[in-house]
């Protein structure tokens, strides 16, 4: 496919990252439009998503570009140049909540149907379904990953560092998770030698082969078969309240009902219904009758209670009540309000909330607004492991020190859907007894499971290409940082074995003379990791798909205070490349701070440094030595920014993102007049560093003053733009420059 030479695709998502970008991109197109660079936008919004979806449902005016199926075609261009933002991984209340919105403002959408009723209705879900959880990840990641803390970045949390709360050796947070029943220890994977086609089937107690899915496996791909057993997760859901309960420890759940978007919500429903379970055991029928659906939350009970007569309605609220009695304390993700941690799926997100937890002392907060020790329950033991070790780390060492600690830097195996965040398509919850296998084509059974009712089997892929390219990225980063690297691959888990075989194998294929690059297993690695890191030392860590997503985030939290923080670089297997800007974990709160008090306090730092190397990568690939130069200069910016203190404030009335982006600005015009490698691009923005210096007090002056009081940006998922612009860019005298800029 062609594209445009010199374009960088900029996406629109979701919450306040796309606040932040209506702010930041007239900035950031002042400088490129010097170098011949065009920035352009695309939308990969949920509610961008959803409307591309149903182009047959609205006018002419309505329709917008599918922008995750074109960005997903130029991931396969050596020319694709991608900054891509935080996006929402959707659950099925958010779907909701982004349908209705999009209904309110006159467009024909169809509503999403929890219980399917025909088949007009399960095509309907069906067709949903591929806009939930990891819709937009799975189709942009045609590369490995690369994620590490920028210098800078470094430096700056060394002299202005964040904090951690103190740990008590007597502290009795701790993880738990399953220890038999679970997909780590019914997992088993093998190595196809060539091409073959496979049919995932079910057999009945009678004998009827049911065949779910067909799959072509490319040779030397890698196939897994498990499943969880529903019995076992309600016994130990069940034990761990019990436990919990007897030694008064908070009780949390901590899954990924987002990403693993069919796996985990059917998880997160059997843990409602058993915290639960006297509520669910009275009302059992009348919840059907209303369509309840558990997976989704208490959320889901408040909701379709709320069209009962009020004396019904008062006594199903008295029996939720009434579990809390039986029960232990549960963490709140709100404690004012009252919502817990099982009122919607996408509330606590394992990757985020476990970090957070070991940063704050171990501790979670409860009921009563308090921090307490915390029973961190992660029912599949494959990487629960890994915040144990942490835990006990931090018992025995105290917190990490953010002056002094080494990082954790992360090649990631994530290219053309890997491991389980591939798995939703091939994930079947059983309706039934019986065996679950993979077949090849010559008819040989390559898994086999034997299931019950309710247990949730799934499957997964790993492609040889993807796997070459990580080990070969690993290389590359060791010898580039001279930093010791370790592949995270247990030898109790079936598929990291079959994993083992292919990195020993393509490790041959490079020079690691000098290189100290080891296999270990996630206790061990994580274990060597920490010790190497409070003396100072770096170690990369080399992992698949879903511990590079943890660990991205981990780490980070403890280092940087955030995982926005960190550079994210997704070298495509194709060539062009993906720079990723951060998580956006606590975005939603951020966005609730603007609606009330017009402050946002989102940070933008991820998307300046992902600027940086995708202009770098700009000027090498296309001889563009103006890119080279604004690379160069933004990175001054940067690192001038943070010196300065320039990040966005969380108090209202003081500096929020609107704020730091005109610093970047004025940083970013000064280094660009400064430098000497283009004397005509010097003179080119020496006036308009001048006019920015000399207007920074006036800007900073219009950009405060509209705080403190209510934004409306009518809506939330779908805003509108004009709207959304002007809440955004309050300066008159910050446009009036950017405008006449060049000009």
């Amino acid at each position: 496919m062609t594209t445009t030479k010199q374009t960088i695709y900029y996406t629109l998502t979701d919450e306040a990252p796309s606040l932040a970008t209506c702010s930041l991109l007239p900035i950031v197109r002042t400088f490129t439009a010097a170098a011949d660079i065009d920035v352009k936008i695309s939308d990969i919004s949920l509610a961008g998503r959803i409307l591309s979806a149903f182009p047959e449902r609205l006018t002419e005016d309505q329709k917008v570009e599918d922008g995750l199926s074109f960005l997903g075609e130029l991931t396969q261009d050596p020319d694709a140049n991608i900054i891509k933002l935080p996006n929402i991984s959707a659950s099925i209340p958010q779907l909701r909540a982004c349908i209705a919105e999009l209904q309110s403002q006159g467009y024909d959408i169809p509503s999403y149907p929890e219980v399917a009723h025909g088949d007009e209705e399960k095509a309907l879900q069906v067709r949903y379904g591929k806009l939930l959880g990891s819709a937009v990840n799975p189709v942009l990641r045609e590369g490995n990953s690369d994620r590490r803390a920028p210098a800078a970045v470094k430096a700056f949390v060394r002299k202005f560092p964040h904090s951690m709360g103190k740990w008590s050796k007597a502290s009795r947070t701790h993880a738990d998770y399953m220890r038999g029943g679970d997909f780590f220890s019914s997992e088993q994977s093998v190595t196809v030698d060539k091409e073959t086609d496979v049919r995932i089937e079910f057999v009945a107690k009678d004998g009827k082969v049911t065949v779910k899915k067909e799959l072509q496996l490319e040779q030397g791909e890698i196939i897994d078969g498990m499943f969880m057993s529903c019995k076992a997760l309600r016994e130990f859901f069940e034990e761990t309240l019990n436990d919990a309960k007897e030694s008064g420890v908070m009780w949390s759940l901590h899954v990924k009902a987002t990403m693993m978007k069919v796996s985990h919500p059917i998880v997160f429903g059997h843990a409602v219904t058993v915290f639960y379970k006297d509520l669910f055991e009275k009302h059992g029928e009348l919840f059907k009758e209303l369509e309840v659906n558990p997976n989704n939350g208490l959320g889901s009970v408040y909701d379709k209670i709320a069209s009962l007569p009020r004396s019904q309605r008062e006594e199903i609220e008295e029996d939720i009540q009434a579990c809390y009695a039986t029960r232990p304390e549960m963490a709140m993700v709100d404690s004012v309000k009252g919502i817990s941690n099982l009122h919607v799926p996408s509330d606590v997100i394992v990757d985020a909330s476990m970090p957070a937890m070991i940063r704050s002392s171990g501790q979670m907060w409860g009921p009563d607004g308090k921090q307490k020790d915390t029973k961190a329950v992660m029912p599949e033991s494959t990487y629960s492991r890994i915040y144990q070790e942490m835990i006990n780390f931090c018992k025995t060492n105290g917190a990490f020190d953010p002056t002094t600690m080494g990082t954790v830097p992360n090649v990631g195996l994530m290219a053309k859907k890997a491991e389980e965040y591939g798995s939703h398509d091939k994930t079947f919850e059983m309706i039934e007894d019986g065996t679950m296998r993979i077949v090849d084509a010559a008819g040989t059974v390559l898994t086999q499971h034997e299931v019950e009712k309710g247990d949730i089997w799934r499957a997964c892929q790993t492609k040889d290409e993807p796997v070459r390219d990580w080990v070969k990225l690993a290389v590359t980063r060791a010898r580039q940082s001279d930093t010791p690297a370790i592949f995270w691959l247990d030898p109790e888990r079936a598929h990291d074995m079959e994993l083992a075989k292919k990195v020993e194998t393509y490790l041959q294929d490079h020079d690691t003379t000098g290189l100290d690059i080891r296999i270990m297993s996630y206790d061990e690695a994580i274990r060597l990791s920490m010790e190497r890191q409070i003396r100072g030392k770096d170690t990369i860590s080399v992992t698949g798909n879903v511990l590079r997503d943890y660990l991205t985030d981990l780490f980070p939290i403890m280092e940087l205070g955030t995982s926005a923080k960190m550079l994210s670089i997704v070298p495509m297997l194709k060539g062009g490349g993906m720079y990723e800007t951060g998580a956006g974990g606590s975005a939603p709160k951020h966005v609730q701070q603007v609606e009330e008090e017009n402050h946002l306090r989102w940070d933008s730092l991820g998307e300046f440094m992902a600027l940086a190397v995708s202009l770098e990568d700009m000027g090498i690939k296309k001889n563009n030595p103006r890119a080279t130069v604004l690379s160069k200069t933004l990175d001054q910016a940067t690192g001038k920014l943070l010196e300065n203190n320039k990040s966005p404030s969380r108090k209202t009335g003081e500096l929020d993102n609107r704020g730091s982006h005109f610093y970047l600005g004025l940083y970013w015009a000064q280094a660009v007049a400064a430098q000497t490698e283009d004397k005509e691009l010097a003179n080119l923005f020496a006036p308009l560093a001048k006019t920015l210096a000399d207007n920074e007090d006036t800007i900073v002056g219009e950009l405060s003053a509209v705080q403190g009081r209510p934004a409306e940006l009518d809506g939330y998922y779908h805003a509108k733009r004009d709207t959304v612009k002007r809440v955004m860019r309050p300066s008159a005298t910050l446009n009036k420059v950017l405008a006449s800029a060049h000009q």
